[in-house]
């Protein structure tokens, strides 16, 4: 009989649960809809429609009963959709391109990454702040800013800091989309160079596959699995961030409360997910199906992120994270074409 009460209590919990977060989720997954209407019609990077529409709508955030549910979808579907991300890659498809390519993605990766904090602490930012926008521009764009702001401790400029660098490389993966290929060309590169070149410097996944298939099917599909190597970068910059977050707290005597583990449960599940994809167990439905939801995960959370974001707050940060994207991107574009000289 207790045993009863208690799961009809557990199960009345859970509905009142969900009833509060209902109403902020659906208000996200809205926004996320009419993103993705936006950027299938307009061409835009569906990321950067989902910020704007979502900074549009920032009082939902501060009245009414949306805004637990917005404070879920930001923090809590986000990780669902980092986890998944997971997916979209297999050891295979790295291991069919030989090591040159892996070796130029490596290397590069963890340079601009260096040299991003590096840079940021020079110009009187934190490190993490130069870890997460390194991260963004020398992995995968968006996804990769907000899996590292997601491994990151909470502190008041967190947020303010992982909108502006979603904005900024949406921005920046759109304009080399347009720049790189008429680089590419203007190199006298072959297919297999030119997608190479490009799946190692465009910011986005959906711009890489835009900018690969523009010039060839061949371009196209090298350029997506290069690129997708950076995807499989993002779990051990993850356990980096992580580990150099721990290290910070308790050199600052900030440690309070139980210690969190060193691997967030996403990323686990993000290497799980590409070791079972690349097994084959999953039938390819499911593996589109998991991408596709994702994909949506991935766009209500940053309609969430830009829900919480006052615009006035946005435009406080300066011009100099401005530079240090665009220098970001800069360098990893020339480190790369060098790179290439050498490896390939």
């Amino acid at each position: 009989m207790s045993t009863a009460l208690s799961q009809t209590a557990g199960w009345r919990l859970r509905c009142s649960q969900a009833r509060t977060l209902f109403p902020g989720v659906l208000a996200c997954v809205i926004v996320a809809a009419a993103a993705s209407f936006l950027s299938e019609h307009y061409g835009a990077p569906v990321m950067l429609f989902a910020l704007l529409l979502g900074m549009a709508m920032n009082f939902l955030s501060i009245e009414g009963p949306q805004a637990v549910g917005i404070e879920f979808t930001a923090r809590q579907v986000l990780r669902i959709g980092v986890a998944l991300l997971g997916l979209r890659i297999t050891l295979g498809q790295i291991a069919d391109l030989g090591w040159q390519p892996a070796a130029i993605v490596v290397v590069s990766v963890a340079l601009t990454i260096s040299v991003s904090m590096w840079v940021a602490r020079w110009m009187g930012f934190q490190s993490l702040f130069g870890l997460l926008s390194g991260g963004a521009t020398a992995i995968c764009g968006a996804s990769a800013a907000l899996a590292l702001a997601a491994a990151m401790p909470a502190h008041p400029g967190k947020e303010r800091a992982t909108l502006f660098t979603v904005i900024s490389v949406s921005a920046l993966s759109t304009l080399a989309m347009i720049v790189y290929p008429m680089l590419a060309q203007a190199l006298g590169m072959d297919a297999r160079l030119a997608g190479i070149f490009l799946g190692a410097t465009i910011h986005d996944v959906a711009q890489v596959v835009g900018a690969g298939y523009s010039l060839s099917k061949e371009t196209g599909d090298v350029a997506t699995f290069v690129k997708l190597m950076r995807v499989a970068m993002l779990v051990p910059v993850i356990i980096f961030a992580v580990m150099l977050s721990r290290a910070r707290t308790k050199n600052a005597g900030e440690a309070t409360g139980p210690r969190p583990p060193l691997l967030p449960w996403f990323a686990v599940a993000f290497a799980l997910l590409v070791l079972v994809n690349s097994s084959g167990w999953l039938p390819t439905a499911a593996v589109q199906v998991g991408s596709e939801f994702s994909r949506w995960c991935l766009v209500a959370a940053i309609a969430g992120i830009g829900m919480k974001t006052q615009l006035k707050e946005l435009a406080s940060v300066g011009l100099k994270p401005v530079l240090l994207m665009l220098g970001e991107t800069i360098f990893l574009a020339a480190l790369v074409l060098a790179l290439l000289r050498w490896a390939v």
